[in-house]
């Protein structure tokens, strides 16, 4: 809003807003989360005794979306006790508390972004270096892109509705951001080292839409999403669920579901446990029976059986606080696009929520489930770094900071003991039919990879002379 038009009742009224979303993040960032043990919990006899373990009094972070899923599910079901820990779950305020309580050591554990963990051993973004490390992903999927009802007016339509038309797209996508001033040109996603901030780049690069120069990516915390669309702050934005079903007509009425994140790359990592390295160091037994009780709290969730209970648990105020009717669709996988044209849209799809179990149309090699850490994506998420200006190129050293952030070989110890068999390798390539733009990734040559996309932030800049 510019000076010349700023009158008092406007002044209050974004006062009144910028109130209402303070005091709504100090709700959230409470001590809301579940005390004590659940019932259920208190009934199950552990199989490692707590006085075997270094430390086994824990403090472990997690956020409101969805994908706390796996946390509330060891605390309620009993899976720390089972493994002799006695875990106090610290609720979030955003993936930025997340994160730096862990670096800070007021958490021992805590889901971070994927791209958290290398970000920080590479200092990209001006992070604090930090040896943080990851041995699990906690899920893959589960996020997805909303747009306003303004895109949705100037034609913009889900995506599974231009049937890989990448061209057609970013015809749509330009003639809305061309039609509107520059300072409303505004997407936001949680955290910048977050894939979403990659993949709304990626996804604006490959419809021919620079998003260096075209529009400005902003960092909010999830529960402010649909707020801050409503009053106009931003005209998209990417969050993991349920903040995008609860985006949609007939419910906040402010916005539709563009795409989920599995459309733009299938299989892509989304959370990982993130600890210091420290950790690992001082409490090797205590870590090992994290994340055993983590990966058991995986595969229930990942069961069908059990998913429309996972939404239920996830509901309580002490998760999510979101009204089972948002919190199922991308656990259950009756996923809801929404619209504003009264059509039903509604996707049925076991793949919208990965805890553990991988669908067969997803090409990963044998002995694949969704906890398994791939360090190669690790590399990935180091070239959007790069491609983005995080840093100034892909770190020459890339494989071993992903052997020391992505603990792939821990993962694959504690897996084994619990008789979950593993890939061999540690990379992959990803084939081009996972990604949106049908470009394949070779962790074996990151930096052709990197080149060969023409926006980028390193890209030589023409010059003409009159």
């Amino acid at each position: 809003m510019t000076s010349h038009n700023f009158t008092r009742r406007d002044f209050l009224k974004y006062s009144a807003t910028a109130t209402g979303l303070l005091l709504s993040s100090c709700a959230i960032s409470a001590n809301r989360a579940p005390q004590g043990l659940s019932k259920t919990a208190e009934a199950i006899e552990p199989v490692v005794k707590p006085e075997s373990l270094e430390k086994p009094n824990l403090k472990v972070g997690y956020v409101p979306v969805n994908d706390c899923a796996p946390f509330a599910i060891a605390w309620e079901k009993g899976f720390f006790r089972k493994y002799g820990l006695n875990v106090t779950l610290s609720r979030e305020s955003s993936w930025a508390s997340s994160r730096d309580g862990v670096i800070f050591e007021r958490l021992d554990a805590s889901p971070v972004v994927s791209g958290a963990v290398t970000n920080a051993r590479i200092g990209a973004e001006g992070a604090r270096h930090a040896p943080l490390c990851a041995a699990m992903t906690i899920h893959r999927h589960g996020n997805a892109m909303t747009m306003n009802r303004a895109m949705w007016d100037s034609g913009l339509r889900p995506w599974h509705e231009y049937n890989g038309d990448l061209e057609a797209f970013g015809r749509d996508f330009r003639g809305y951001f061309d039609n509107i001033p520059s300072e409303k040109r505004v997407w936001a996603v949680v955290l910048s080292s977050a894939i979403y901030e990659y993949f709304v780049r990626y996804l604006s690069a490959a419809a021919g839409v620079d998003p260096i120069k075209e529009f400005r990516v902003i960092i909010t915390p999830p529960p402010q999403m649909v707020t801050n669309m409503r009053i106009g702050a931003m005209q998209g934005y990417m969050v993991a669920e349920p903040w995008n079903t609860r985006a949609i007509t007939g419910n906040a009425d402010v916005g539709f579901t563009f795409a989920q994140g599995r459309e733009i790359w299938a299989g892509h990592p989304d959370r990982l446990l993130g600890v210091m390295q420290s950790f690992i160091d001082n409490y090797p037994k205590t870590y090992r029976s994290l994340v055993k009780a983590m990966i058991e709290a995986c595969q229930y969730c990942s069961k069908p059986e059990n998913r429309a209970e996972v939404a239920e648990i996830i509901s309580q105020r002490s998760f999510t606080g979101a009204k089972p009717k948002f919190t199922r669709p991308a656990i259950i996988g009756d996923y809801n696009y929404g619209g504003f044209d009264g059509k039903a849209r509604i996707i049925k799809s076991n793949d919208t929520t990965l805890f553990f179990d991988i669908p067969g149309d997803i090409p990963e090699p044998p002995d694949s489930h969704s906890t398994f850490l791939w360090r190669s994506q690790s590399i990935w998420l180091m070239t959007q770094a790069a491609r983005w200006g995080q840093i100034k190129e892909v770190p020459p050293n890339a494989e071993e900071l992903s052997k020391k952030a992505w603990r792939t070989d821990l993962y694959r110890e504690i897996a084994g003991e619990m008789g979950i068999k593993c890939p061999s390798d540690d990379f992959k390539a990803e084939p081009p039919s996972v990604f949106i733009d049908k470009k394949g990734f070779d962790p074996s040559d990151p930096v052709g990879y990197l080149k060969s996309f023409e926006i980028r932030a390193d890209r030589p800049q023409l010059f003409y002379l009159s």
